[in-house]
């Protein structure tokens, strides 16, 4: 089978996007199948778009590990002849069409919004991972708030702001501050007074024009994986120092993850039900992961879901997929036959 595993992009979660991509990329091939790892905002120069798929090439040879600051986004733009008016890189698309299905690998802005999956669906393209209708819902953490909670699902409380506005309300501390589309926790500020809050506000404005403002929720972390509707084992994340920053999510040893958690068999299908009722009520599809915190009352908090989880050497869903006796070429397998809708595959 032909599959293009589709990665990079000009988002802060770039170097992250890579490196699953390579990962994504190498279980393809062990599998069998004919892969091509293209960067859909670098695309391919090459004159022999029809015979990609036949090239003896190591596509991932020259991604390397992944940056703990934030890509150089500008250097990466300054790659493109044509000076990057259009999204997509030179032959993304005629070579998407020509592949069996699109692996996507792809993080943050214009990879988990909605808007490449748009595309693809007028294209007749078949990816990996949920709908344009669902990614937008879940990239948009304000609207995916408003959503469980008329749907009861359990989330803290908070508000949205807009740059420039003025919240005339009173901020209660600590709170956590974050870009309202944002991921990997890029942008995410933990503010305990004022002083605090408003640098965490300048932090947040600088990856979007509005940031998601909620109480902290003082306990410990967990996040469960979804695919096709069926909760894999829970998974808790116990950061060494500080949260579960961009850093400590990427650095190896920054986080002691256990899997399965530590929890009664009760607070693990409560939470399990929990992940199975946000992946309904956010309309996903395929896969996602959601994140949860539990309190000291252990009173169980959805964060928010992962439409599109990274796939990474220190990525969770993997993890979760393991303790389950999946392994992650399976794991990419399974994926890839529930977006082509094949059970036998």
């Amino acid at each position: 089978m032909k599959v293009v595993v589709l990665t990079g992009g000009i988002s802060t979660e770039r170097d992250v996007s890579l490196s699953s991509g390579k990962m994504i990329y190498e279980a393809v091939k062990r599998n069998g199948h004919q892969a091509v790892l293209l960067d859909v905002y670098l695309g391919y120069t090459g004159k022999d778009v029809k015979d990609i798929f036949e090239k003896e090439e190591d596509w991932a040879k020259e991604i390397g590990s992944i940056g703990l600051s934030n890509p150089d986004i500008q250097a990466v733009k300054a790659m493109r002849e044509d000076g990057g008016k259009n999204f997509f890189g030179p032959n993304v698309i005629p070579v998407c069409q020509a592949a069996d299905v699109v692996f996507l690998a792809l993080h943050g802005e214009n990879g988990e919004n909605g808007k490449i999956q748009a595309c693809f669906d007028l294209m007749g393209i078949v990816y990996t991972g949920t709908d344009y209708v669902s990614s937008a819902l879940c990239m948009d953490k304000g609207l995916a708030k408003e959503l469980l909670d008329y749907h009861g699902i359990p989330t803290p409380k908070g508000f949205c702001l807009k740059k420039g506005e003025i919240f005339e309300g009173t901020v209660p501390f600590p709170c956590v501050v974050k870009s309202c589309c944002g991921g990997s926790s890029v942008g995410v500020c933990i503010a305990k007074n004022e002083k605090e809050y408003e640098e965490a506000l300048e932090e947040g404005f600088r990856y979007d024009d509005k940031v998601v403002i909620e109480q902290y929720i003082k306990g410990r972390e967990f996040s469960v994986g979804v695919i096709d509707g069926k909760a894999l084992p829970v998974i808790e994340i116990a950061p060494v120092s500080g949260f579960y920053d961009y850093k400590n999510k990427y650095q190896a040893g920054s986080a002691v993850e256990t899997c399965p958690a530590l929890l009664s068999e009760r607070k693990t299908r409560e939470l399990q039900h929990l992940a199975v009722r946000v992946f309904q009520v956010l309309r996903l599809k395929n896969y996602a992961r959601m994140d949860f915190m539990m309190n000291e009352e252990e009173e169980i908090f959805c964060l928010e879901a992962n439409t599109l989880p990274g796939m990474t050497p220190t990525s969770l869903l993997p993890q979760e997929a393991r303790a389950a006796g999946i392994e992650f070429d399976h794991l990419c397998g399974r994926i890839m036959a529930s977006a082509l809708g094949d059970a036998d595959f």
